[in-house]
């Protein structure tokens, strides 16, 4: 009983802490983001008053948190944008494994931790996390944004990797080499390859079947389908996110709608609530040590994203303003860097602090990127034309003859 009364009370005080700082960063016209993972710091491990009782709910709850942000996203969008996406995104795909995982394997190599931390952290610098840029396209409202599709799309691709990335990492942390991780690579490619072909062949019939009259059946129903289906994916080895991401855009039409307004709210909570878990399960007192390699690294990585953005909507044929939101939307990493770093600290201890302060770093960076690179390039680079032009020109998109110019 005891137990359950603390949890109760420390719950209770997260859950307002974050709504008075959700109202005051609103009020500043500012995502909540940073503030959200100011408290998980502040009475986490190491912190002023750390949070016991509620340590546990509060793991299930951030799980969830990243769960309904990939499931409302991929709502957002049908099959057939998502595969007119792909089709189009795949070259970019490969300019951001290039501009961003290089600078990570090379910084490991510098540091003297060996080829398998390389390829660790390749991973923690490459992957910017669809949790927080969820988020923030929601904070800013920019998810009917031309750019849009353009950042889904990175993001899509690398989520996706991932399902053959970390059975490949996890085989190498092993000592098992590249053949002992072909079964799980397998098994990991057959589970996207199975679940794309359902969303997009029989994405209606899903519909049909979830679609219902009665609000609270259509929320059980597609929340307890999401739950499922990101849970069987974790169990595959592909990630939950992207297993919820495939629900979403399985789901079209009135069905898509109505449950997008019914979890909108259940988002928000949750999602405030995986940014605080964040924070609480790292040790400030871990971060000086590795701050200035950490900073170095943040700084060439938030750049590589910025011209990964703006490449990959250059080639969509978006124009100067939406090329700078693009890229300044990716910046932010967050969970699968930290998965990887978790999973790479036993053969390289360094690696987890190294890559606790990046992201650290980088998902505080990340909101302001994505609110304030677009603002600041159009000031630095602006020409008389351009000041004629005026922000609604310079969203529109390019004719399609140099979309891919």
């Amino acid at each position: 009983m005891h137990n359950t009364a603390a949890m109760l009370i420390e719950l209770g005080a997260i859950i307002l802490a974050l709504g008075l700082l959700g109202r005051l960063a609103g009020r500043m016209g500012f995502s909540p983001i940073p503030l959200y993972l100011l408290v998980g710091l502040a009475f986490g491990h190491g912190g002023i008053l750390p949070l016991r009782a509620s340590e546990e709910f509060t793991a299930t709850g951030a799980e969830i948190g990243v769960i309904l942000l990939l499931l409302l996203l991929g709502l957002e969008y049908s099959a057939s944008e998502l595969v007119t996406n792909l089709k189009t995104q795949y070259p970019s795909g490969a300019v951001d494994f290039v501009l961003n995982a290089v600078p990570g394997a090379v910084a490991a190599l510098i540091l003297g931790w060996g080829p398998v931390a390389a390829v660790a952290l390749a991973g923690v610098t490459w992957i910017s996390s669809s949790g927080v840029i969820a988020k923030v396209l929601g904070d800013l409202r920019r998810l009917g944004n031309r750019e849009t599709p353009v950042v889904l799309g990175v993001l899509v691709i690398e989520d996706l990797a991932m399902a053959v990335y970390l059975p490949i990492l996890t085989a190498l942390l092993a000592g098992a080499g590249l053949a002992g991780g072909s079964v799980t690579l397998l098994i990991s490619l057959g589970t996207v390859g199975a679940v794309l072909y359902l969303a997009l062949r029989h994405g209606r019939l899903i519909s049909r079947a979830v679609s219902s009259d009665n609000a609270e059946m259509l929320l059980l129903v597609v929340l307890g389908l999401t739950l499922l289906v990101g849970g069987l994916a974790q169990e595959l080895h592909v990630s939950a996110a992207v297993g919820a991401f495939l629900v979403g855009i399985a789901l079209s039409g009135e069905v898509a709608e109505g449950a997008s307004s019914l979890l909108t709210p259940l988002r928000d909570l949750f999602a405030a609530v995986f940014f605080v878990f964040f924070g609480l399960s790292t040790d400030p007192a871990d971060i000086p040590p590795v701050l200035l390699p950490a900073l170095l690294l943040a700084v060439v990585t938030a750049l590589t994203k910025i011209a990964t953005g703006w490449y990959a909507a250059r080639r969509a044929g978006i124009r100067g303003a939406g090329r700078w939101r693009a890229g300044g939307t990716l910046v932010a990493r967050g969970e699968f860097s930290i998965v990887i770093a978790g999973l790479a600290v036993g053969v390289e201890p360094r690696i987890g602090p190294l890559a606790t302060a990046y992201v650290l770093l980088l998902v505080v960076i990340g909101p302001l990127t994505a609110r304030w690179t677009e603002p600041l390039a159009r000031r630095l680079t602006r020409r008389p034309a351009a000041r004629r032009a005026g922000p609604a020109d310079e969203d529109r998109a390019e004719p399609a003859t140099h979309a891919h110019a």
